[in-house]
Order: C-alpha cells, then structure tokens, then sequence
C-alpha cells in the first residue's frame, strides 16, 4: 500500500499563514521596487477596457517633461494636501465618512498617493480586502517612490476617457497636441474629467464638468503661490 498523507494538523496552520504572508510582503516589496524605475507596462483597469473591446490609448511622458500645470490642476482637484499628507489624508477620510452616514452618493476620502497605489496594482471596486491592500501599497509607495514618483505615475495611468490612460494621451485625444504644452484650462479640464474618465469629455464639457474644471484652472493659481506643489519642482 502507498503511503498515507498526513493530514495538515491545526498546528500547521500559523506556520503557513506566516509564510504566505511573508511571501506576499517580499513580493509586493519587489514590485513596487520594479515600478519605481520602470513604468507599469499595464494595469488591471486597462486589461478590462481591453477585454471589453475598448482598446488601449497610453503615452507615458514624465514628469519633468510635462507642463508643471498638469500636475498642479491633479493638486487643485484631487488632493489639496499631497504634498503634504504621508499618503492619508485623514480629514478627508473622516469627512467623507460622516458623510457616507447620512446617506446618498458615496463619497472617498482617497488621496493621489491612495488612487495611485490602486491604479498601479490592484483593481477598481470597493471591499475590505481591496481597501486593505490599497493601504498597504499607499505605505509602500510613500516610502520607496517619493511624492515625484507618485505624481508622475498617477499622471501617465490614471483614465482620462474611455480606452485613454495618462495625462499624454488624454491631451494628444482633447486637444491635438502632446502634455508639455498644457495651457492651466487644458490641464484643468483633463483633471476634471478624472473622476469619471468613462462619462466626461474634456472638450467641450458641459453641466458639473465645465464648472469644476473651471474651479480647478482657477486654483491652479493658488497651488503655485501657496507652494502646494512643493515636493513636486
């Protein structure tokens, strides 16, 4: 007779959750490691749109490269904090939670450093689980990438319509011509539309959009004079 395995004894359990667990904090190390050198070549976000027939529009420009105003329009709209939270902006998240309490339109409290640590790695949706991992890749990024870094990969992944990721290509599709020579109301509307890349046009935008990328190209202003883009030029 062949020789009978073992069943796994409740004692192994703690061994092997340790080691799964150690696993996954060397591996997301490493790869995070990766991505601060070399540009996440895709994203769960981008292979839906591919699966779904959407296609795939990205041109990765960097930072340096990019007209200083698109980032200071992803400030103004997004995170008026970035430069200076650790990745959490813990007012925000308390507000949007009190918030959430009274019912209506869910609202998040995430900040770019958090948007980018989701984008980057993980899938869009909500839960616990995903929750968890975002803020274990928010922790990761801050330290091992820098606000630079963040910003820089924020702008090139993140959906700016449907099919187009990053900044670049969102300026190449809106307005013609490529992220380096935004003007503050390009820029603005491209931040505008970040919310909701699949339901807002930066051209000729109308209703909610126009308005609030009109406030973002207004405050563009502010987030130069008040040197809220400091950690960033």
């Amino acid at each position: 007779m062949g020789k009978r395995t073992k069943p796994f004894s409740a004692g192994g359990w703690p061994l092997f959750f340790g080691k799964a667990a150690l696993g996954f904090i060397i591996f997301s190390v490493l790869w995070v490691v990766v991505y601060r050198f070399i540009p996440p070549p895709i994203t769960a976000t981008m292979a839906g749109d591919v699966i779904a027939g959407r296609g795939l529009t990205k041109d990765w420009m960097s930072l340096s490269d990019m007209d200083p105003d698109m980032a200071r329009a992803a400030i103004a709209g997004e995170d008026g904090k970035f430069c200076l939270h650790d990745g959490f902006d813990r007012e925000a998240i308390a507000s949007a939670f009190r918030r959430n309490l009274q019912g209506g339109r869910i609202r998040g409290g995430s900040t770019i450093s958090q948007q980018t640590a989701k984008n980057a790695f993980l899938w869009q949706g909500g839960g616990y689980i995903r929750k968890g991992l975002e803020a274990w890749f928010t922790v990761l990024i801050e330290n091992i990438w820098g606000k630079r870094r963040i910003m820089e990969v924020y702008l090139n992944i993140a959906e700016t319509g449907i099919g187009t990721y990053g900044a670049n290509a969102g300026a190449q599709r809106y307005f013609g011509h490529d992220a380096s020579r935004l003007s503050p109301t390009e820029a603005a509307r491209i931040a505008a539309v970040l919310p909701l890349p699949k339901k807002r046009e930066a051209t000729d935008p109308g209703g909610f959009t126009r308005r609030h990328g009109n406030q973002i190209a207004a405050n563009i202003g502010v987030v130069r004079r008040d040197r809220l883009d400091a950690c960033l030029f």
